[in-house]
């Protein structure tokens, strides 16, 4: 019997065949309606575009474990997508980590983003739990030590927010992540391809072969934008900004930009030589499917 596809290896099939890896992200939903209007409408609709993989993020805190491995385990098993669930070294020990990353065996989920996590709700920093972890490094040694997984990582390239040293600290942490057995690389969102630029270029002078896959945000307007950028202290670019206020009042038009301006975003990455696109979703499925429609990186299962 064959067992799970891992990611890492389409990630190589993709290289091999000369295109780009296109993948979602998806996060639990908070409650019965929103599951099943995401199982009944979201992920069928999203499906239909063949990604090459999808991810399943996990609540601050370690709040949606459970739901997290249910939706991978069903996005596998319903539309044969490989697909990766997150894991945050937040709120468990290393023993408890271990029977999550069991568990997760288990359901036959082997691709993980081994995460640091956000602090649950309510806390202003991260401090690790007894007996826990301090950093995704260590989560990613674990998940080697155990063995059949492909463990993927986030860069940010603008540099982590808490970290007080500067970006380049913070990617030279990125690269003892992968060192640490790390078998690609997904972006946090950004505006500007410069920063996507200047993070790959150190990276790869700093000998890291590993694919560094860009993360892409679909805007939807002025609140959105703002309110996740606090969140990951991405950047704003001032003409961004300044047209996403002139549209603040009008949802559609917000919309109809976010699909051009990430079109172009995409556009030039590509043109770049990147590996792949990882769509951040957010569970809707209208700016990202006009965004591939208009890459031309549609790839109906029906075709």
């Amino acid at each position: 019997m064959q067992g799970p596809v891992l990611i890492r290896d389409v990630l190589k099939r993709c290289a091999a065949q000369g295109r780009p890896a296109i993948s979602f992200e998806f996060f639990p939903p908070r409650n019965e309606a929103g599951e099943n209007q995401f199982f009944r409408e979201v992920l069928p609709r999203l499906a239909e575009l063949a990604p090459d993989f999808c991810s399943v993020t996990y609540g601050a805190g370690g709040s949606t474990r459970d739901k997290t491995l249910a939706i991978v385990e069903a996005i596998q098993s319903r539309h044969g997508l490989p697909s990766m669930a997150h894991l945050t070294c937040v709120g468990s020990s290393v023993a408890q980590l271990r029977e999550i990353i069991e568990l997760a065996r288990r359901r036959g989920i082997r691709n993980i983003l081994a995460l640091r996590g956000d602090p649950p709700r309510g806390e202003s920093g991260f401090s690790p739990p007894p007996d826990g972890f301090t950093h995704a490094w260590q989560l990613v040694r674990l998940l080697r030590e155990m063995d059949d997984f492909c463990v993927g990582v986030a860069g940010f390239p603008e540099g982590h927010p808490e970290c007080k040293a500067g970006k380049h600290a913070d990617w030279d942490h990125l690269k003892a992540k992968i060192e640490a057995g790390a078998d690609f690389v997904i972006t946090q969102l950004f505006f500007d391809n410069a920063d996507f630029w200047e993070f790959r270029d150190y990276l790869v002078k700093a000998g890291v072969r590993v694919p560094l896959i860009p993360g892409i945000l679909p805007i939807l307007g002025l609140q959105q934008v703002e309110r996740l950028t606090r969140l990951c202290g991405a950047r704003v670019p001032e003409a961004l900004h300044r047209r996403l206020e002139e549209l603040a009042h009008d949802e559609e038009a917000s919309v109809a930009y976010g699909i051009e301006y990430a079109t172009r975003q995409c556009e030039e990455l590509l043109r770049g030589g990147v590996p792949g696109l990882h769509f951040y979703t957010l569970n809707r499925v209208r700016s990202t499917r006009r965004i591939l429609e208009n890459l031309g990186l549609t790839r109906k299962e029906a075709s």
